[in-house]
């Protein structure tokens, strides 16, 4: 399975939910309209922690990754977050079972 995928957490600033939030949903736009390559990109909040935020992404390769960092939604986003972020853990992940959506298993 050649999928590139990560997980991301976001701890936000206090009173920076909102705002993040809506920096998301205009990247996750971009996303949709211009990254074939990018295959799952969801947005969650956590439960009993307001303050967080948690990104799962699986891209169809390295290639789709990279493309992704370079749109310009991508860069807007990554240069305002660090308005709204207080901390930034990521985790890269290497797939080896599970269920995938169709596109994810090509």
């Amino acid at each position: 399975m050649a999928n590139f995928a990560l997980f991301v957490r976001f701890t936000l600033r206090k009173g920076m939910e909102n705002a993040f939030d809506a920096l998301v949903k205009e990247t996750e736009a971009g996303i949709r309209a211009h990254e074939p390559g990018t295959l799952v990109y969801a947005c969650h909040t956590v439960e009993g922690a307001p303050n967080e935020r948690i990104f799962f992404e699986i891209y169809a390769d390295r290639a789709a990754f990279d493309e992704h960092e370079r749109q310009p939604h991508t860069l807007r986003f990554l240069s305002e977050r660090t308005r709204y972020v207080e901390k930034t853990d990521v985790d890269w992940l290497e797939p080896y079972a599970g269920k995938y959506p169709r596109e994810a298993t090509k």
